[in-house]
């Protein structure tokens, strides 16, 4: 089939390399613009880009296709068969929908209709799913509510980030993009109606990414490893925000939430339950580090609460 790739992070391009592999053309790539990035705020392009360019594909880079005739016009002379999209980071307007003959197709990381919305790895692991996914489906005018064309399972282990999780769902994700698109052209797609109510991941900001030292020690945990490595899960010491890596869940509850231990080899915080390990720690404007290396430089090592 001839494809027009629409995806910007790097998860989709794992997606478009995986396509370009297959047996289907892919014509063009719809990206979003080129981004500043760094301390000196150069522009740089989307991994989905850099892919495009590296196999010599036409690239559009349209700010919005909101009211956008050009693009839209670019795209019918596209004549794409289908428009797989993945984490493309624009919405498709409903006049936009009927161009391709076989419609955009989404791949999303859940299971739906669980986690509808831009964040589903993060709230999987934040809700402690023991199994998650991703699944493709027609995108139509409602939020991940299109028909589901395909899904596979993955199961979240007790240590993943939302990082761990995602890289690989991209694969295998990938995988099922390029499968969905076979059966498509085969016409042995199997297109099965979501049910109405499902539930949703927003969009995470970074205070959503705080710490609550009450919740209990596996909230705690599932919090960390879900806001892995963006924004990333952080606390505050005496005014100033702290950026914090993994915890382990201890056998003690001796602390009260946010309070920390210093031992030697070891730094302990309190929850709403068990104590936990942290793991890391990276203090304002400095890199991350082992959290006993930053203990040992605290000039105070006692009466030391996290907020």
């Amino acid at each position: 089939m001839r494809l027009v790739f629409a995806g910007t992070p790097e998860p989709a391009a794992v997606a478009l390399e995986r396509l370009i592999a297959s047996e289907h053309e892919v014509v063009a790539v719809l990206t979003r613009p080129d981004a500043r990035k760094g301390r000196g705020r150069t522009l740089h392009p989307s991994p989905v880009k850099e892919v495009a360019q590296k196999h010599g594909i036409e690239v559009l880079t349209p700010e919005s296709l909101k009211l956008n005739d050009v693009i839209r016009d670019q795209l019918a002379e596209l004549k794409p068969d289908c428009i797989p999209v993945v984490a493309y980071g624009n919405l498709i307007p409903a006049d936009m929908l009927d161009i391709p003959v076989h419609g955009w197709v989404n791949l999303h990381f859940s299971l739906l209709p669980a986690w509808r919305g831009a964040a589903p790895v993060q709230a999987a692991i934040l809700n402690g799913d023991e199994v998650t996914g991703a699944a493709t489906f027609r995108i139509d005018e409602g939020l991940d509510t299109g028909d589901v064309l395909g899904t596979i399972e993955e199961a979240i282990r007790p240590t993943d980030t939302a990082d761990d999780l995602l890289n690989r769902l991209a694969y295998a994700g990938a995988d099922l993009l390029v499968d969905t698109m076979d059966a498509l052209e085969n016409g042995t797609a199997e297109p099965k109606p979501q049910p109405e109510n499902g539930t949703y991941a927003p969009k995470i900001v970074t205070a959503d990414a705080r710490v609550d030292w009450h919740a209990p020690a596996e909230s705690v945990d599932r919090a960390v490893r879900a806001y892995t490595p963006g924004p990333g899960a952080w606390t505050e010491l005496n005014g100033e925000r702290f950026k914090i890596g993994p915890v382990t869940v201890a056998d003690t509850d001796v602390l009260a939430p946010g309070v920390v231990s210093i031992g030697k080899n070891e730094v302990r915080v309190g929850t709403g339950s068990a104590d936990v390990v942290l793991g890391q720690v990276q203090p304002p404007g400095k890199k991350r580090m082992a959290a006993a290396d930053w203990a040992r430089g605290l000039g105070e090592q006692e009466g030391v609460v996290f907020q």
